[in-house]
Formats: structure tokens, sequence, C-alpha cells
């Protein structure tokens, strides 16, 4: 592991040049065997460098600062204080997310089959004549064309809805706020891979913000008392505290 962690640069740089291959738009790389194989390569590569970089924490420079950020950023995600600037932003995304969900659960069309759902979806994959299709990535359009085929929509509403109510409980609740903008943001990131603007910009915009606020975002709500004792995977808190060695007797 140790000769994974100094190939870190070489593998950044090869992971570069591949992606470089596949999105810049002056050499297009025809589809094929060549375009498979510079794919592949680009996620093998890059997987490869997370895993070097996860390794590389453990050298004595890991916890160098080579370039110190802001003092109002350090303040923003790290002081607790800052929760009274990101609780009105945490309330307010948390209604959005249980006024959604409570239409989804309440309205037709979602828990009781899901045809509202498989109506999103078949406009989603539809490519309109001469025009431009909501889904911009063919492997979206694929993983959601097997969704349809396969009439998941029945259970994916259900797992759409009570996600969504998750999501907003927790965030107007603040616990583990930093979880649940991740798994908002995941969700308004999916319905933008589907061609649905609307509200989702606005949405991921600010819940990037109580990710990375994630020690502080919850501070004036639930947070304050469940993170100390839940702590984090690297410093568990007092729940999961291993319990020290008893007292030696001579």
């Amino acid at each position: 592991m140790s000769m994974l962690r100094g190939l870190a640069i070489p593998i950044g740089v090869v992971a570069a040049i591949l992606l470089f291959l596949l999105v810049n738009p002056w050499l297009v790389l025809e589809q094929g065997t060549v375009r498979q194989v510079v794919t592949v390569g680009f996620w093998v590569s890059f997987i490869v460098l997370l895993v070097a970089l996860f390794e590389d924490r453990k050298s004595p420079e890991a916890e160098e600062v080579e370039v110190e950020g802001p003092a109002f950023a350090r303040f923003l995600f790290n002081n607790s204080r800052a929760g009274l600037f990101w609780l009105p932003i945490r309330v307010f995304v948390g209604f959005e997310w249980i006024e959604a969900g409570w239409h989804k659960l309440t309205g037709p069309g979602w828990i009781d089959g899901g045809t509202a759902l498989a109506g999103f979806w078949t406009k989603a994959v539809a490519t309109p004549e001469g025009g431009r299709a909501p889904i911009t990535y063919d492997w979206y359009r694929d993983f959601i064309n097997m969704l349809l085929q396969g009439h998941h929509e029945k259970w994916f509403a259900w797992v759409i809805t009570l996600g969504e109510l998750a999501v907003g409980i927790g965030l107007v609740l603040g616990a583990l706020t930093g979880v649940a903008a991740f798994f908002g943001a995941f969700m308004n990131m999916s319905f933008l891979l589907a061609g649905s603007a609307s509200s989702n910009p606005i949405m991921f915009t600010l819940a990037v913000g109580l990710m990375l606020a994630w020690k502080v975002a919850g501070y004036y709500g639930v947070d304050r008392y469940l993170l100390p004792r839940l702590g984090t995977p690297w410093r568990p808190g007092v729940v999961f505290a291993r319990p020290g060695p008893g007292p030696q007797t001579g």
C-alpha cells in the first residue's frame, strides 16, 4: 500500500488524460472498442486513485495545510454559532421536502401503484423527433428504461415518497443533518438527470452547503446532542466508544 500511495500523482495524471479523451469536444472517440477501453481505463484508474489517496491519509504530511482557507469559511462550516445562519436554510429545505413527500403520500399515482412515477419516467426517456431528449446521458436513460420495463415504479414510488419525508423531517429537526442533506442532494441530482429542473438546482445548492456545514448546521437542533454521542466513523462518540482496559492489579 505504501507503493500505491507514492503512485497517487501519476495515477491521477493517467485518469485525467483518459477523462480528457472521453469528454473533450475536439478529439471525439467514436462508439466502439477504443472508447470502451478508455472508459474502463478511466474508471479503473480513478478507483485506484481513490484507494491511493485514502491510504495517503496515514502519511505524516496528511495533516499539513498548504493553503489556508478564509476565516469566514472556517467560521461558517466549523463554528457552532454559525448554526444560526444554517437554521433558516435547513428549515426551508426541510419543509420543501416534507411538502413534496406529503403530496406524493396523499395524492394519486404514487403509493397506489406508481402510475405517476411511470408517466414521469416515460416522458423522460422519450426522444421527440427533431427535438432534444430530456435525459442527456445515455447510461441514465438506460437505467430509467430498465426500471420501466421491469415495472419497478410500484416500489420505487414508495422509496421516493418515504425518502423525501425522511429527508425533510431530518432537516427540520436538525437530526443527522449532513446525512439528510446528502440524500436530499442525491434525489435532486436524480431529478435533474431525468430532465426535471423545477426547484432542484436551488435545493441541490443549499443541500451542498448543509453537507459542508454538517458539523454545525444542526447545532440548533437534535444534532447538538446527537452528534457528540454518535461521533463519526473515524472518532466514535460515547455510544460506540470502546471501553478502556480495566485497572491492573498487582
